[in-house]
């Protein structure tokens, strides 16, 4: 069924219309909630809030961008509101140990180039949550996650200069802190 035709059955109330509407969706959905939260927990929880926030508002979608970039910009609005509200939060949880850099071991790996690469992943992502909300947003969606420019105005609902200018200052100042950490990087 074309998605044109899902949206309509979902804003009409239709459950399974949506299930596989977002069915599509949902990877990546959860990819941008793990990169933007950097804990499974809280990703998930921001997956949740995403889907309901898409399923409340489903009525208000008029096509004025693709369903994607609406979709995708729910989500990436449900990971702001998240990580507003556990600025003021000590917040400790199980995936506390992953986000310190425990992860397995590669059985390929040196213990030695293990113990290396646990440290600039935990370092580099760090240093990419001290970045003000609004680079990271653009950093995480352009470098890890991979979306173009205009995919990302869209997300942000910004124009596309302004996105240039957030991932050029959010690099310029991972830059400056990466060289300071030289004999890690």
């Amino acid at each position: 069924m074309n998605e044109e035709r899902l949206i309509e059955r979902a804003s009409q109330g239709d459950t399974q219309a949506f299930d596989q509407l977002l069915s599509e969706h949902e990877k990546r959905m959860y990819g941008i909630c793990l990169r933007m939260c950097r804990n499974q927990e809280d990703a998930q929880d921001c997956l949740q809030e995403s889907m309901l926030r898409i399923f409340r508002a489903i009525t208000s979608f008029k096509g004025q961008s693709s369903f994607s970039t609406w979709v995708y910009r729910i989500t990436m609005n449900a990971c702001i509101d998240e990580l507003r509200r556990r600025k003021n939060a000590q917040q400790v949880s199980v995936d506390t140990l992953m986000e310190e850099g425990w992860m397995p071991v590669d059985p390929g790996e040196t213990p030695e180039e293990h113990a290396v690469s646990v440290d600039q992943q935990a370092e580099l992502s760090r240093l990419i949550r001290q970045l003000p909300e609004d680079m990271r947003a653009a950093v995480v969606l352009r470098d890890i996650q991979g979306y173009t420019y205009e995919e990302i105005s869209e997300i942000l609902d910004t124009n596309v200069g302004t996105v240039k200018s957030r991932i050029s200052r959010g690099r310029e100042r991972l830059r400056e802190k990466i060289l300071k950490k030289r004999e890690l990087f």
